[in-house]
């Protein structure tokens, strides 16, 4: 007689289907607070807790942010020197992305005009200055296109993009040069 009773669980699971029986385990509930790390509260007064960007600038001031337009990458710092700009370009060539120059006559600045669904921003597309440079290998050659395009449009906003052709994206931009009054 007992080898004749079966329980009911017994003849649920022999019963169920393959994709049932592969199923996962129900929800059990939240693991114990004891698998967590504990959080150590600083004092106040810690002067370890201080802001800083990787120890070598501190307490770096950035540009004024009242009535400040937004352009570019970097268009928080004041305007780069010829030095600093070098060094941007260099980077860009480091990174095997092709340099190019771009200027704006009418707006520097993303604005919105026709539109104002979000993501949509007027002024993203700029005019191209000559042919994007393919083999350049001196940050001196791309200043120097720099220079000729302030020489030309001394009114216009201008910047330098760097693009990545295994991507084809453009991977880097920043304005260069922003006429008097900006």
């Amino acid at each position: 007689m007992a080898s004749s009773v079966i329980s009911s669980a017994a003849v649920v699971a022999a019963r169920a289907t393959p994709a049932q029986a592969s199923m996962a385990a129900p929800f059990t509930g939240l693991k114990s607070a004891s698998a967590f790390p504990v959080v150590v509260t600083k004092k106040s007064d810690d002067i370890t807790s201080l802001a800083s960007n990787g120890g070598r600038v501190q307490c770096m001031k950035v540009w004024p942010t009242v009535n400040n337009k937004k352009y570019e990458t970097l268009s928080y710092l004041p305007p780069l020197t010829d030095e600093e700009l070098a060094k941007e370009v260099d980077y860009l060539l480091r990174e095997k992305l092709i340099p190019c120059i771009e200027f704006e006559l009418e707006h520097g600045f993303v604005y919105r005009e026709y539109n104002s669904s979000p993501g949509y921003y007027d002024g993203r597309y700029w005019t191209m200055w000559k042919l994007p440079m393919f083999g350049c290998t001196d940050s001196a050659q791309v200043l120097r296109e720099l220079d000729e395009a302030k020489k030309t449009y001394p009114s216009a906003f201008i910047r330098i993009i760097g693009f990545d052709n295994v991507r084809q994206v453009q991977s880097i931009s920043f304005i260069a040069y922003k006429p008097e009054g900006y």
